[in-house]
């Protein structure tokens, strides 16, 4: 399968042709929280609640995202989840999104994490039960469908840069076309730049600006000439992965504290304890002083190594 996912990198995307499938997607939607404020809720509206997980379903894993022709096995492992918070009107909606994105690792039965990100309860959209999800790049249907495209052309993004360098690029690219059509519409949260500092604005920047081109690399390192390799040489495994670690440390020093270097880190720092323990002395403290930089939150999961 890595040859061939290598082998396709080659082929940019074309949002205008519709030939494959990429996502393997579970889909949940709780609103469980509905039933238990004041707000209206009837039992029928268990209904729309069922029709919006379908909707979602279908609208990821039933459309073309790419020109790629992927088999089953390919695609992308994946999962979003929708916990309600608020019914406005019959139709609109506040909640809490989340989305992770799984890789396998060559010669092994394990499955890293790639992205796990949450969108607080700040996340707002209307579902009309009659009407199904368009999409459209260039286009603004809704802030649900441009939400959730937006997220899986970053995931695109990443999944394709943990197998070859910079092989992201193209759906970087797609998400930034979508960021800025929403973006036009003034009455939506979560786009804009000068919102926030967790803006869907930052992922695009993040992975589009060259002073952060570490970022690639990092993923690159980590995961095809790190994980990928745990199973023929482990120490130049590791060496390759404290280089990923090395590259996402310039793009701090680019920019301290950036969103995806932390969402980066906040997904592989079990892992990376894992990776490490039974690893020298000298490497543990490597790992240890550059995460105590980077990002002092993660660093009291690694206070062993720093006795070493």
């Amino acid at each position: 399968m890595i040859k061939r996912v290598l082998a396709i990198l080659l082929v940019l995307t074309n949002l205008g042709v519709l030939r494959a499938q990429e996502f393997r997607c579970a889909v949940s939607i709780n609103s469980q929280k509905l039933m238990t404020t004041t707000q209206q809720y009837e039992s029928s509206d268990k209904r729309v609640f069922d029709n919006m997980k379908q909707a979602l379903e279908d609208f990821i894993n039933s459309r073309r995202w790419t020109n790629l022709d992927m088999e089953q096995v390919e695609r992308l492992d994946c999962s979003l989840s929708i916990i309600l918070s608020e019914r406005t009107s019959p139709t609109d909606f506040k909640g809490q999104l989340t989305l992770q994105l799984r890789r396998p690792v060559y010669g092994s039965s394990y499955t890293t994490g790639l992205f796990n990100y949450i969108e607080t309860n700040d996340f707002q959209f209307s579902y009309n039960d009659s009407q199904p999800l368009d999409f459209d790049p260039n286009t603004y249907y809704g802030n649900l469908s441009s939400a959730v495209a937006y997220y899986l052309y970053i995931m695109l993004g990443i999944y394709f840069d943990s197998f070859g360098p910079n092989g992201g690029d193209p759906f970087y690219e797609a998400a930034h076309t979508v960021c800025q059509t929403a973006d036009q519409q003034q009455q939506n949260k979560g786009w804009n730049a000068s919102g926030s500092a967790k803006a869907r604005y930052w992922f695009v920047e993040n992975h589009t600006n060259s002073a952060y081109s570490g970022l690639h690399s990092a993923y690159y390192l980590y995961h095809r000439m790190g994980l990928d390799m745990m199973t023929k040489d482990q120490p130049q495994a590791r060496q390759n992965i404290i280089a990923a670690l090395q590259a996402l440390q310039q793009v701090h020093k680019a920019r301290p504290n950036i969103l995806s270097v932390q969402q980066f880190l906040d997904v592989k720092i079990t892992e990376l304890v894992s990776i490490f323990t039974p690893a020298p002395a000298d490497e543990q403290k490597q790992v240890y002083d550059i995460i105590k930089e980077i990002s002092p939150i993660h660093v009291a999961k690694l206070k062993g190594f720093a006795t070493k």
